[in-house]
């Protein structure tokens, strides 16, 4: 039974999620319904025309169907108002990933006033299209799925749709499917979403959210906070935020996060904070951690442990939980990563390719005895005319002293430059000292974070 002090407490933190514009406006809800539907009728007509191109009778043409299955952050209830969405596009067995997706369908909405930034992302695990739609990026992977047509709420977990689907389409599904089965297993829905919402806040607050950062994505947080509510079934959200930070402060990493029991797990997983895949048992949530990020996390783990063991005493505020990570106060040095192009088309793309390989620069500096805190925020640098996306990432002490970043940066453009489709942009390594960066970076309020977002997504999308 939960107690009045609790509910006053849980309602206390609902409270600050939402005075501190962590919550999504209604209108901002009704926005992204809207966008679900208008892309679903631009598919369904796209899918028509792939279906008169194939010639095929006119029936099937008139019936051809295709679907967006949602996953992540907006499927789960959980999202910001700068939150991407993620989207499965579900097409019946006649269409092409090759070229009716990224040829045709890429055409179609490159040819939209409210599309801009389109790119396809060939090299990801799930071949997908990322663009941004009436200001919201969106990331489309594909599936396709032996049928003619496909029902616009389909079910997938029905045996006779994902029959004999081919391996990106099963990958492309990994996401609705963790998705489908995370609702399925928590006791109570409403209360997961809680506090689901709460981590996700603290975890960007605090500079431990983005994957491609070697930090935490969605789905390992949305895994560790439905771990937590199976474990703590009728407990109150203020309860179950305490119990997140116990738990993960102590836990003795590397042994993996199990939320579906199978038995003996698969040897030989490298992560350092492996988290069992809900949908799939037998596998572990993709991680590009390191132990510069791995440090970083376990620090903030313990840190939100210390400022939520007594919740109920008079004086506690939610705030000091939910700081923001001091960056310019809690380093003496910083690597400044510049990413630029000469125009503005190319950078979003540029951008996008070089975050999906920062793991390898991470990798690449901790072998050269540098520890980093990779701070996710996009900056811009206004002293250089050309389109540009800076970051800075603070220097643990004592470590790196004699850095060559030379043989860094030659070493990660080299990496950069295999695959990729068009000419590559420029990137920058320098030591700057924290006197040295930008009063944007060393005032952080949000009114100034709000400007540059706006500025960013001027430039990359």
């Amino acid at each position: 039974m939960v107690s009045q002090i609790e509910l006053e407490s849980s309602d206390s933190l609902l409270k600050f999620i939402r005075d501190n514009a962590l919550l999504v406006s209604p209108e901002e809800q009704l926005r992204r319904r809207n966008l679900i539907d208008k892309l679903k009728q631009i598919l369904m007509t796209w899918i028509r025309r792939v279906a008169y191109q194939r010639r095929l009778p006119q029936n099937q043409i008139k019936d051809a169907s295709a679907t967006l299955l949602v996953y992540g952050s907006y499927a789960l209830d959980v999202y910001a108002a700068d939150s991407n969405i993620d989207a499965v596009c579900v097409v019946p067995c006649f269409a092409s990933l090759a070229e009716d997706f990224f040829i045709v369908l890429y055409n179609m909405l490159a040819g939209r006033p409210e599309v801009s930034g389109i790119h396809c992302v060939k090299e990801a695990k799930a071949l997908l299209m990322q663009f941004t739609f009436d200001g919201i990026l969106i990331d489309m992977a594909f599936a396709k799925l032996q049928v003619t047509a496909v029902p616009e709420n389909v079910d997938i977990s029905n045996p006779s749709f994902i029959k004999d689907i081919d391996e990106n389409s099963w990958a492309s599904f990994s996401g609705v499917r963790v998705k489908n089965r995370i609702l399925q297993t928590v006791p109570d829905v409403k209360i997961f979403q809680e506090l689901l919402q709460c981590v996700k806040s603290w975890a960007k607050r605090r500079g431990v959210y983005s994957d491609l950062f070697g930090l935490f994505g969605g789905i390992e947080l949305a895994v560790l906070a439905a771990f937590v509510c199976m474990k703590n079934p009728g407990d109150s959200l203020v309860n179950l935020i305490s119990i997140f930070f116990k738990t993960f402060a102590f836990w003795p990493w590397p042994e993996a996060v199990v939320v579906e029991d199978v038995g003996v797990l698969p040897p030989g997983t490298r992560a350092l904070m492996p988290i069992q895949l809900p949908s799939s048992p037998d596998e572990y949530c993709h991680s590009n951690m390191t132990t510069s990020t791995f440090n970083k996390i376990r620090s903030e783990f313990r840190r939100g442990y210390r400022q939520t063991q007594d919740p109920f005493k008079p004086q506690f505020e939610w705030g000091h939980l939910f700081e923001p990570f001091p960056y310019s106060k809690s380093y003496l040095r910083f690597i400044k990563i510049c990413v630029s192009t000469y125009n503005n088309v190319e950078l979003g793309t540029w951008v996008h390719w070089v975050k999906s390989r920062f793991h390898t620069l991470l990798l690449k500096l901790e072998e050269m005895h540098a520890l980093c805190d990779p701070n996710p925020t996009e900056y811009i640098d206004v002293s250089i005319q050309i389109p540009n996306i800076v970051f800075y990432w603070g220097l643990v002490p004592g470590r790196g002293d004699n850095l060559d970043l030379n043989t860094a940066t030659n070493d990660f453009m080299t990496n950069l430059s295999i695959g990729y489709p068009n000419i590559p942009g420029s990137l920058s390594l320098a030591l700057v000292q924290a006197s040295q960066l930008p009063k944007i970076m060393q005032l952080a309020t949000d009114d100034i974070k709000a400007q540059l977002r706006m500025k960013i997504k001027f430039w990359v999308y």
